[in-house]
């Protein structure tokens, strides 16, 4: 019975030991992770109790706990009024645009890449393809305006200039939708090709030496080597992304179109342009806290279901 005793009352004293002993090992690895940790901490967990203004009619002077208990009347709102649709398809759709086209763009730089023979010039096109991204979004605003502007844009200039009649881009919605993706392409792509290149540096170069011998040319060798090498840093890269498909770029959309131009509603208005107007126009915090639920929950539906499709077909490249 003593050797019983001894034997369970130590039991559980090994495991955490072992714990602390790989904590130990790792510490440098787990202190690069306490600014991420506290990143989330800060800005993800703490403001959760925030999401009960979703659920009430908010006045100031009664504060948030103690504004009236209107349970689902926001949401009802959003969905009578029909802007919840419009809003929710826009914003789809353009990041399935951003994360497709974008990711497919990333790879093509990225392969060119690595095929260029001369180095000077493969890093001074990096350097030339990384610069949008460090353009801020109110300077692409600043650029977009003065070309497309009506009265003193570029592209009217030059078509006053060649006999032909000015347009007017700003009135006209069903053309903001190629202009808001190709600026995002151009922005994002040389940037975001900086992770499939760096999984290209990681392929053993003895594959490629054979398949050379064996007489593959570039396209074979891109076709059979390196785009399924690739597969893996793609799907998970996609999985990510997925999870912010209904969290629209505001500062793209707002920079180039504004938030309050009702004649791009139809094209250009997105879940965080409509609550950028419900706390600044309307200062409706309820609404506003309602739809970024509504974003957060429907993301992650998304990622749980896209997940669960890698997984069944694909289950080694799955995130869980």
């Amino acid at each position: 019975m003593k050797t019983a005793t001894h034997a369970s009352a130590a039991g559980p004293v090994k495991p955490v030991r072992s714990r602390f002993k790989r904590f130990w090992n790792n510490k440098t690895l787990m202190l690069m992770c306490v600014p991420a940790i506290l990143f989330f901490i800060v800005f993800a967990y703490l403001p959760m109790p925030g999401l009960y203004l979703a659920f009430i009619n908010y006045n100031y002077s009664d504060g948030i706990f103690k504004s009236l208990f209107v349970g689902f009347d926001n949401f009802k709102f959003l969905v009578m009024t029909g802007d919840l649709w419009r809003l929710t398809l826009n914003t789809v759709l353009y990041n399935l645009a951003f994360i497709l086209l974008g990711n497919v763009l990333q790879i093509v730089v990225a392969v060119f890449l690595n095929e260029l023979r001369l180095k000077w010039f493969k890093k001074v096109s990096q350097t030339l393809m990384f610069l949008p991204h460090f353009i801020s979004a109110v300077l692409i605003g600043l650029i977009a305006y003065n070309i497309l502007s009506y009265d003193y844009g570029l592209l009217n200039g030059i078509l006053t200039a060649l006999g032909f009649e000015p347009v007017k881009v700003y009135s006209n919605a069903s053309v903001w939708p190629f202009i808001i993706v190709l600026t995002f392409l151009w922005q994002s792509t040389g940037y975001g090709s900086i992770v499939y290149f760096a999984a290209i540096m990681g392929l053993d170069n003895e594959i490629i030496e054979a398949s050379e011998i064996d007489g593959a040319n570039a396209l074979q060798r891109i076709r059979y080597i390196v785009l399924p090498w690739l597969k893996p840093t793609f799907i998970i890269l996609l999985l990510f992304s997925l999870g912010g498909v209904l969290r629209g770029n505001f500062g793209l959309f707002f920079n180039l179109v504004g938030a309050n131009n009702t004649a791009l509603y139809a094209t250009t208005d997105i879940i965080e342009t409509y609550v950028f107007r419900a706390l600044m126009t309307n200062f409706n915090f309820s609404i506003g806290s309602a739809v970024s639920l509504y974003q957060s929950v429907f993301g992650f539906i998304v990622v749980i279901t896209a997940n669960w499709l890698v997984k069944k077909f694909s289950p080694e490249n799955s995130l869980f």
